[in-house]
């Protein structure tokens, strides 16, 4: 049966036996927990549809997968090579960061591009490298808002997050065997942090075991009036992803029968999702958002403090200086 939190994924469930198909358009990912069952499901498709069977996994849509004794790792090492060598950046100087640390970028400064043409197709193929790298999310993002109308400083910008790509070829996310499935999520926001319209960025990522499953570096899409406003949109956007990804688990027959943890570097958003006191002064944030309140009442989040030093989602939301950075995405 097709399951209800992605129309991509179909799953057979025969008492306590699963197999699962991932569809895009003619590729088919067939894994399960039973191998009678999979082979089962392979024969049945077989019958309907003309297929060719390539073994175990090892490539999906330029996604490397890596199976080692420690678990899985997924990776883009050679759409990252290609993309590289496409625009001649194969042999140029590393770097720690891809952006530099607290720079501000505008979109009227700097000298027009006489063609932007390989300013968006740069920007395009980095948006496909962030499936597997969270750690460059923040940095294309800020970039794509420039496509329209690049500049010069755009372009540099670009080429220094290719510089770091470069220099961390070996990156993506591990899986590590053995760990415990539970379900984290970090989020946090920048307040004001877009120089041209002074909306907030939104940053998340959930963990499930040792790597990260979801993760999102979003400018907002109204002005903030505080920090704690900022936050709070950013907790509520969290908690909708949590939604989703508990409903997925669910489909999976991996029910999530715990609160979420979801750690915030700000108490104020956190005591405003426990308990309105702050009502006098939040009243202009709008009602969706505060369904949050409504997912902590009920016990399917439970919103956890984090010192700002330790909040790792800071690379969702900010340009970092090379140390900090290395040290959160490690």
């Amino acid at each position: 049966m097709v399951t209800s939190a992605d129309a991509s994924l179909f799953i057979k469930a025969k008492e306590e036996k699963l197999a699962i198909v991932l569809v895009y358009v003619d590729d088919l990912i067939i894994t399960g927990d039973c191998e009678e069952e999979i082979f089962g499901t392979k024969e049945n498709l077989s019958v309907q549809f003309q297929m060719k069977e390539l073994g175990q996994l090892k490539h999906f849509l330029g996604i490397e997968v890596d199976h080692t004794q420690e678990g899985i790792f997924l990776h883009q090492q050679k759409y990252s090579k290609d993309l590289l060598k496409k625009f001649g950046m194969l042999k140029c100087k590393p770097i720690l960061a891809p952006m530099e640390p607290n720079t501000k970028i505008c979109a009227h400064e700097g000298k027009v591009l006489e063609d932007a043409t390989m300013y968006r197709q740069l920007v395009g193929t980095l948006i496909y490298l962030t499936l597997t790298r969270p750690d460059i999310s923040f940095a294309v993002g800020v970039m794509s808002r420039y496509m329209q109308n690049p500049k010069k400083p755009h372009l540099e910008a670009v080429r220094r997050i290719l510089r770091y790509v470069n220099s961390t070829l070996d990156h993506g996310i591990m899986y590590k065997r053995g760990r415990e499935c539970k379900l984290v999520g970090y989020c946090d926001a920048d307040y004001t942090g877009d120089h041209d319209t002074r909306y907030s960025t939104t940053g998340y990522i959930f963990m499930l075991g040792s790597g990260a499953i979801s993760w999102c570096s979003k400018r907002q899409p109204t002005v903030s009036l505080s920090t704690t406003d900022a936050e709070y949109r950013a907790v509520a956007m969290a908690a909708q992803e949590s939604t989703w990804l508990m409903q997925l688990l669910e489909d999976l027959h991996q029910p999530v029968k715990y609160p979420i943890p979801l750690y915030c570097d700000n108490l104020s958003a956190i005591r405003l999702a426990e308990n309105p006191v702050f009502h006098a002064r939040t009243k202009h944030v709008e009602v969706h958002y505060h369904f949050i309140r409504e997912k902590v009442l009920k016990e399917e989040i439970e919103l956890k403090h984090v010192r700002t030093k330790n909040q790792a989602v800071d690379l969702l939301t900010k340009s970092l200086s090379g140390s900090k950075f290395e040290s959160f995405y490690h």
